[in-house]
């Protein structure tokens, strides 16, 4: 089995790996991204009161949350490209140096000595370079074999599950108890010992060597980490843009409910702050189960398309119900379901767009799925501001049932592409 995962099925050995060390090194994969997610967690969670005391409204409180947005939008693909070409251990440990410095930022912003709101907003520019998730998709999407990739990216929501769950209560209990700056001087610490642990214990590569032929054929030009063109190829390939676009539309609508949360569950829930926290816990306790547990253990049973339409047909049935919603209680029948469908529908499609694309480009198609998040979190704090204000709460069940099941009506009745057949 190691020898199987080590070759992604295709009987090469990736570089500077043993078969005894993968399991290591997929462990390794875990717990970092954990920690990184924890502290992001931590780092979302006092915002806001930062904020706050530093004299900021709300409007400029937004103007972070689209900076920080736009930043991860753009610098998605670029790091996925830096990835592919640099490696695993340069890939993470520049994540890890990049929200060092976000989270150092972030505590001379703490200090009344110093110009808190420009270190603010100065703490959103590394940003764009924080993405050790889609780094570790990259090495899992390497080590394991085409037909256990899904179940191996699903046990990333773990990792997530982890860090709403921690991050969001650790967070609020430092803060409360040690200072807003603590959770901020921790999540500095545990990012500093995750480049010592990135530039020390990953590997300097982990693609095969049939990869690392392709990426350096002789006569072929090093492409630019900023080769736009190359990007754009890549969803252009065979199978890859209709998979791509699927993602994208699917999650919107439920993007932007979830950007709306927090003042849906003022306004229309009627809930405190830590009841609303409450809430999250346990959408990050369903998270777990169903990506670390759920879907790890349908797709040994089911294929690809299977999962897929059925993440955006109970898609649909939630946008119905959340259509009809009244209240929390009603909200937290319908999450189940609505967690599933953002499960399965962004671990399939990663699994199913990584095996569309060589293998010396996974990290830059996981660098653009990574990019699906930050643009519903650029776009939606206008958009569903203007929906929420002028139509209400309904809108947003209306808009996610109409679309997916348009979507649904179109995955059943197109052909499946030649290249796709095994995952469609």
């Amino acid at each position: 089995m190691r020898e199987v995962r080590a070759s992604r099925g295709q009987g090469q050995s990736p570089s500077g790996i043993g078969t005894l060390d993968l399991s290591w090194v997929m462990l390794l994969m875990y717990v970092l991204a954990a920690l990184e997610l924890a502290c992001l967690f931590m780092q979302f969670s006092i915002m806001p009161y930062l904020s706050r005391r530093l004299g900021l409204d709300s409007v400029a409180f937004g103007y972070q949350q689209t900076i920080f947005g736009v930043l991860q939008l753009l610098g998605g693909p670029v790091f996925g490209r830096f990835a592919d070409q640099r490696g695993a251990r340069a890939a993470f440990t520049l994540s890890f140096l990049a929200s060092s410095a976000l989270y150092l930022l972030l505590a001379a912003a703490c200090s009344p000595a110093l110009p808190g709101v420009a270190l603010l907003f100065a703490s959103r520019l590394p940003g764009a370079l924080m993405h050790t998730l889609p780094a570790a998709q990259m090495v899992i999407t390497d080590l394991s074999a085409p037909e256990e990739r899904p179940a191996a990216l699903s046990r990333l929501g773990l990792c997530f599950g982890v860090g709403v769950i921690f991050g969001s209560l650790l967070g609020g209990t430092l803060s409360s108890t040690c200072g807003i700056q603590c959770p901020v001087i921790v999540a500095l610490v545990v990012n500093l010992l995750g480049a010592i642990l990135s530039f020390t214990c990953i590997p300097t590569s982990t693609k095969g060597a049939s990869a690392r032929a392709q990426a350096s054929l002789p006569g072929k030009p090093k492409a630019s980490l900023l080769d736009l063109k190359a990007i754009t190829c890549l969803l252009l390939q065979p199978g890859v843009l209709p998979v791509f676009l699927v993602k994208v539309i699917c999650g919107f609508p439920s993007g932007l409910f979830m950007v709306m949360f927090s003042l849906i569950s003022m306004d229309f829930f009627q809930l405190e702050a830590a009841q609303a926290g409450y809430l999250m816990s346990f959408f990050g306790l369903l998270q777990m189960v169903f990506q670390g547990l759920v879907i790890g253990w349908l797709s040994g049973h089911f294929s690809e398309g299977a999962l897929l339409r059925a993440s955006v047909l109970v898609f649909s049935v939630v946008g119905l119900a959340m259509a009809l919603m009244a209240n929390v209680f009603h909200f937290c029948l319908l999450m189940p379901g609505l967690v599933f469908s953002l499960c399965a529908l962004n671990v399939v499609t990663d699994s199913m767009l990584t095996k569309a694309v060589s293998a010396s480009d996974t990290g830059t198609m996981l660098g653009l799925c990574a990019s699906v998040q930050p643009l519903t979190r650029t776009l939606g704090p206008t958009l569903g501001g203007l929906l929420y204000h002028s139509f209400g709460v309904p809108v947003f069940g209306h808009v996610q049932f109409v679309v997916n099941f348009l979507v649904l009506l179109v995955l059943w009745r197109q052909p499946m592409p030649p290249k796709m057949d095994k995952a469609w």
